[in-house]
C-alpha cells in the first residue's frame, strides 16, 4: 500500500526503507502512508490486517486501486498483500461490517493487479497494457531510489525490459501490463481506440 495517497495517516513504525519510498514519491508526485502489516516476509492473510486496508480505503475513497497480483511464484508478501487488498476492498463496501462503521461504505471503481517480475503475471488472462512510454524517465529515477532492493538484482534493468516486452506487444515503446480483477465496464466503445494486435 506504498501508494496510498492519505490526509491524516495514523503513525506507525517506519520501515528500514522509508527514506528510499519517499524519495521515489516525490518524484512521482505521490504521499505515502506506512502501515503495519507485520514486516518483511512476515505478512499474513488475516482478517485484522483486511480491516486495515478497507478503513483506508474508505477514509482515501479511491477510484481506481493497484496490488500484486495473486500468483504465488514470487516473494510471499507480493501474493499475500494483493489478496489482502482484494479482500478489503469487498469489505471497505459492505455497510454492515462492526469494525468500520466509523466511515462510510465505498465502492471502488476497479482493482487492477500488477506483477513485479514476469513469474507472477498471470497465465490465464490478457492484460490491460498501459502507454508509459512518456514518462519512462520519471519511473526509471522512482525505481532507481529504491537503492536497496538493487543490491541483488537489477530491478531497474529488469522492469525496463518487461516495459519494452509488453511495449513491442503493443506496437509502442514502453507498455505496463495490469489485470483487471473483475471484468471491465466501459460506457461506450469510443475510447477502446486500439489493441496489442493489428487484425
Amino acid at each position: 500500500m506504498s501508494s496510498v495517497r492519505a490526509a491524516n495517516p495514523p503513525q506507525t513504525a517506519r520501515p528500514p526503507s522509508a527514506s528510499e519510498a519517499e524519495k521515489s514519491a516525490a518524484l512521482l508526485g505521490a504521499t505515502l502512508e506506512f502501515i503495519d502489516l507485520g514486516g518483511d516476509a512476515h505478512f499474513v492473510p488475516s482478517l485484522a490486517h483486511a480491516l486495515t486496508i478497507a478503513a483506508i480505503i474508505r477514509r482515501v475513497r479511491p477510484d481506481i486501486v493497484l496490488a500484486p497480483t495473486l500468483n504465488e511464484n514470487q516473494h510471499a508478501d507480493h501474493s499475500i498483500l494483493g489478496k489482502l487488498v482484494r479482500n478489503a476492498a469487498r469489505l471497505a463496501r459492505y455497510g454492515g461490517v462492526a469494525e468500520l462503521r466509523a466511515t462510510p461504505a465505498h465502492a471502488i471503481g476497479a482493482l487492477l493487479h500488477f506483477a513485479i517480475t514476469a513469474d507472477a503475471e498471470p497465465r490465464d488472462a490478457p492484460p490491460v497494457l498501459v502507454d508509459i512510454s512518456t514518462v519512462v524517465p520519471t519511473w526509471t529515477a522512482a525505481m532507481a531510489a529504491h537503492a536497496s532492493q538493487a543490491a541483488t538484482r537489477d530491478y531497474v534493468e529488469l522492469q525496463l525490459t518487461r516495459a519494452r516486452f509488453h511495449g513491442l506487444r503493443a506496437g509502442v515503446a514502453h507498455a505496463i501490463p495490469l489485470w483487471p480483477a473483475e471484468p471491465l465496464v466501459v460506457d461506450s466503445l469510443a475510447p477502446l481506440s486500439r489493441t496489442a494486435r493489428r487484425f
